[in-house]
């Protein structure tokens, strides 16, 4: 998983959130746009740079993107799937 795409990817979801009048509301988009449009994958490896160095990739997530996924952690981390 291309942990650079992904942060470009969050990021440019931000910036489209980030222009609305209600930064809660705002917020609230950028982690339900994730958590319905991204699989679990790609939002487990999102999750994962949020503990590692930020500009390990050569990017970081924005500051605003940044406050959206770590406000809505909880809802963006995937279930853990059960071993049948």
């Amino acid at each position: 998983m291309d942990k650079r795409n992904l942060i470009d990817m969050a990021n440019r979801i931000g910036d489209f959130f980030e222009s609305m009048p209600d930064h809660e509301e705002a917020l609230t988009g950028v982690a339900e746009h994730i958590r319905r449009s991204w699989e679990p994958r790609m939002r487990r490896a999102l999750l994962s740079t949020l503990d590692e160095a930020p500009d390990k990739y050569g990017i970081a997530l924005s500051d605003f993107t940044r406050e959206a996924i770590v406000r809505y952690r909880e809802k963006l981390t995937p279930a853990q799937a059960s071993a049948a």
